[in-house]
């Protein structure tokens, strides 16, 4: 019990999600006061449509991360998420059929990451490597080349206003809430067990490959719904629409505080992390910076985030922690 008590404790430091929410805040001022319209209905309107994809994608990856492990396949079921909508939602399948299909392929990849590497011991990286390159495959079976057609009730249902609130704005809320409920439950109280000390988790009587399955498949449906998202967005399929995700949903979940070797983070740093590397394009697209140096950027932001948290983890661990170290 006590060991759950510490774990619970470790949960409530968030000095990374501070310290991304403070540096995303000083970004959109700064974007804000060369861009007047970025303070208008439609400027954030559009500033939210171009995070939530990213934002959808690098949350599920965060749960995956917070329990030890690393998660690649989500470019690949993306990819295939957006090439099924692309094909059926205009066809037999229609919009409702269609979003529950890609939630189903969410759920058999994330499922079957989540065997291969809770069950059978695979490494992680190894397998979702071999899911991600996969899926793409997957991907370009079905749409060879870019076509298709997203039928209107998805595209204007996602990027459209629901009683004059922006549909990305309520699927961020509904995210947060998400995790709001799962970080208070025994499930979120595991991911960071598990993340911390898996022996440790083990013989406190947590189900560790449980736990390690379930955020694999809660991982495959946010997913699936940023495949959706995007679907709507781009109007279209193509299967290689996704194949620069990966290192900008690894960037998000690291600027937001959440800890590449598991135990520590959250979505909610992931959201303001996501929503960092969205204004910063848009900041130097503001202030005349030439788009290549919007990748640069990106990389040194990562690195100072990850030496941010082990500056953070070493400052939790107090005195006594720092000596055993």
């Amino acid at each position: 019990m006590a060991s759950l008590v510490a774990w619970r404790e470790r949960r409530t430091l968030g000095g990374g999600a501070m310290a991304a929410t403070g540096l995303l805040l000083v970004m959109f001022a700064v974007y804000a006061l060369h861009e007047p319209s970025a303070l208008s209905m439609f400027g954030m309107s559009n500033l939210l449509n171009n995070m939530i994809v990213l934002a959808l994608a690098a949350a599920g990856l965060t749960l995956v991360v917070l329990c030890g492990e690393l998660d690649l396949s989500g470019p690949g079921i993306i990819a295939i998420a957006n090439v099924v909508v692309a094909t059926t939602s205009a066809g037999s399948l229609g919009p409702l059929g269609s979003f529950v299909a890609v939630l189903a392929i969410g759920l058999v990849v994330g499922g079957l990451n989540g065997v291969l590497v809770a069950y059978l011991r695979l490494q992680s990286l190894a397998v979702t490597l071999g899911t991600l390159i996969a899926c793409q495959g997957i991907a370009l079976l079905i749409l060879p080349a870019p076509g298709g057609e997203v039928v209107e009730e998805i595209a204007y249902g996602i990027t459209g206003d629901l009683f004059g609130v922006p549909v990305p704005a309520i699927l961020l809320a509904l995210a947060l809430a998400f995790w709001l409920l799962l970080k208070q439950s025994r499930l979120g109280i595991a991911l960071y067990a598990v993340g911390t000390d898996e022996a440790a988790a083990r013989l406190s009587g947590l189900n560790v490959r449980a736990t390690k399955l379930l955020a694999f498949i809660l991982a495959g449906l946010f997913y699936a719904l940023a495949g959706f998202v995007f679907s709507a967005e781009i109007g279209s399929g193509d299967p290689r629409i996704s194949d620069s995700f990966l290192l900008f949903m690894f960037a998000a979940v690291a600027i937001g505080g959440t800890s590449l070797m598991g135990g520590r983070g959250g979505i909610v740093g992931t959201l303001a992390g996501a929503a960092i590397l969205t204004v910063l394009q848009k900041m130097l697209f503001a202030l005349g910076v030439a788009d290549f140096y919007t990748n640069i950027f990106n990389g040194i932001m990562m690195i100072l985030a990850i030496l941010f948290g082990q500056l953070s983890a070493l400052l939790a661990r107090g005195p006594r922690g720092r000596q055993a170290r």
